[in-house]
């Protein structure tokens, strides 16, 4: 595509009054977006554009189009809704971006990709269970896709990261714009690590509300599934669900205690359909091509085996503690045990990686 062809393209896009859906219709049926630009009044009118729109479309946004112009560079990408780079899945679904900024690798966007997505406040464990999933899909072959969000989205970027593994972050901002804040170093291992930052919004866009449920169209249009790690039954986690199941992508959820506000989401899932996972090799078995990658495999993880063994007060102790928040009072109460005997034993188990000091109390996070 030429510069002036981009041109065009971002245009339509960065015009305001332009809506989205006049600019995909065009496309769909002329295929050239830059004959929009040169239209009269009269034939505009006659496909039912409002006066609004018109004007937009006789006065482009010149300025802006110039801006992402200098911005792009070997990093820096824009890829448009015709462009051969353009993802082939994300092209499938209803209301495919008409354009895609990517910092870093674009390659990335065009790997197999699993979506992981969640609570922005998790559970210890949650954190936990999102890293190592994203360990183990990456490990066998899957970019890690998210948010970029706080809780699971990060953890599952870290996690992916941990192994070396590549991970896309769909931003709900513009690229210049990385929110959370806090994840700015985030993002920024992602892009050392050969992973890409992705966004259909104007480069400079800002936090607003209305556009995170449109970003998660993206994440699970790019991908081949999406795994739901701790969500509450409103949450932005089951707007990404949604979206797979519309587009026809397998999903995924973790279930946890019936107590807990942030199983209801996973567990509401499971009712409709989903695929209960407890290990990433239910993930595979789903994805034919890539359940070969599991032959052999068991539910221990390489951290599991390398820990070590316990004596039988320890493994009694350990029986005591929920994989949900225990309270110390109610570790006292089960295992009969004295405070100073207690508090001994929890340290030794915290620090062999059996449980994790939480607010509240301990969880377990080996079985």
């Amino acid at each position: 595509m030429t510069e002036q062809q981009l041109s065009y393209w971002l245009a339509a896009t960065l015009t305001p009054g332009l809506h989205y859906q006049t600019v995909l219709n065009w496309i769909t049926s002329r295929r050239d977006v830059a004959n929009l630009f040169s239209a009269s009044s009269q034939e505009l009118a006659r496909l039912g554009l409002s006066a609004e729109e018109i004007h937009a479309i006789h006065h482009p946004n010149w300025h802006a189009v110039d801006a992402v112009l200098r911005w792009r560079n070997t990093l820096c990408h824009v890829i448009t809704l015709t462009d051969i780079a353009y993802p082939s899945l994300l092209k499938e679904i209803a209301d495919p971006p008409l354009v895609l900024y990517v910092q870093g690798n674009a390659q990335a966007c065009l790997l197999p990709q699993l979506a992981i997505v969640g609570a922005r406040t998790p559970t210890p464990i949650g954190i936990q269970t999102a890293e190592r999933f994203a360990s183990h899909l990456a490990q066998h072959g899957l970019a890690v896709t998210s948010g970029l969000a706080l809780g699971i989205d990060g953890a599952s970027h870290r996690g992916a990261l941990a192994v070396s593994g590549v991970t896309i972050a769909v931003f709900g901002t513009g690229l210049k714009c990385i929110y959370p804040k806090t994840h700015r170093q985030l993002a920024e291992q992602i892009l050392a690590n050969e992973g890409a930052l992705v966004s259909e919004l104007p480069l400079l866009t800002a936090p607003q509300g209305r556009h995170f449920p449109r970003r998660n169209r993206i994440i699970s249009g790019l991908s081949l599934g999406v795994l739901v790690v701790e969500a509450a039954l409103q949450s932005g986690s089951l707007v990404t669900a949604r979206h797979a199941l519309e587009q026809g992508r397998e999903v995924f959820a973790i279930p946890g205690s019936i107590h807990h506000p942030l199983s209801r989401g996973c567990h509401h899932l499971i009712r409709q359909g989903a695929k209960l996972v407890e290990t990433a090799e239910h993930i595979f078995e789903e994805l034919t091509p890539w359940n070969h990658l599991v032959i052999g495999h068991t539910k221990k993880t390489v951290a599991k085996s390398t820990l070590p063994v316990l004596d039988l007060s320890y493994q009694r102790l350990l029986t005591q503690i929920d994989f949900a928040i225990t309270a110390l009072d109610v570790i006292m109460l089960r295992s009969g045990l004295t405070a100073n005997e207690l508090s001994s034993m929890l340290l030794r188990l915290e620090l062999q990686g059996y449980i994790q000091a939480v607010s509240g109390g301990y969880v377990r996070v080996i079985t």
